[in-house]
C-alpha cells in the first residue's frame, strides 16, 4: 500500500509548517514527524481510522490539533486534505472526487 496526495495537500502542509517553524524549529520538526507517523499508520492499516461526516476516513494527529482525510483506492490511500480540527468541516471537500 502506498500514499498518494491531492496536489493541494502540500500547500496545506506548508501553511502549517510555516506557522510552527515560526514558533520554533523543533515544533515544526515535531509536527512534520507526527504527520509522517499518521501517514505511515494509515498506509499500514488503512481501515483503522474512522469515517467522518464526509464519508472519508479521518486520521487525527495526537499532539497537534490537526487531522487529514483520506480514502482507499485500490492498492493506495489518497490523502485529500490536511486541516485544523476547528476548521470548517467542509474545507477541502471539493477536492474529493469519487
Amino acid at each position: 500500500m502506498e500514499a498518494r496526495f491531492h496536489k493541494r495537500v502540500q500547500a496545506d502542509l506548508d501553511a502549517v509548517l510555516v506557522r510552527y517553524y515560526g514558533v520554533s524549529h523543533q515544533l515544526g520538526d515535531d509536527f512534520f514527524a507526527e504527520f509522517q507517523i499518521g501517514i505511515t499508520k494509515a498506509v499500514e492499516n488503512p481501515r483503522y481510522f474512522h469515517f467522518d461526516r464526509s464519508g472519508l476516513r479521518r486520521c487525527n494527529l495526537e499532539r497537534f490539533p490537526y487531522h487529514f482525510l483520506y480514502d482507499i483506492r485500490g492498492a493506495s490511500i489518497r490523502i485529500w486534505v490536511l486541516r485544523h480540527n476547528r476548521r470548517n468541516p467542509k474545507f477541502g471537500l471539493k477536492r474529493f472526487s469519487k
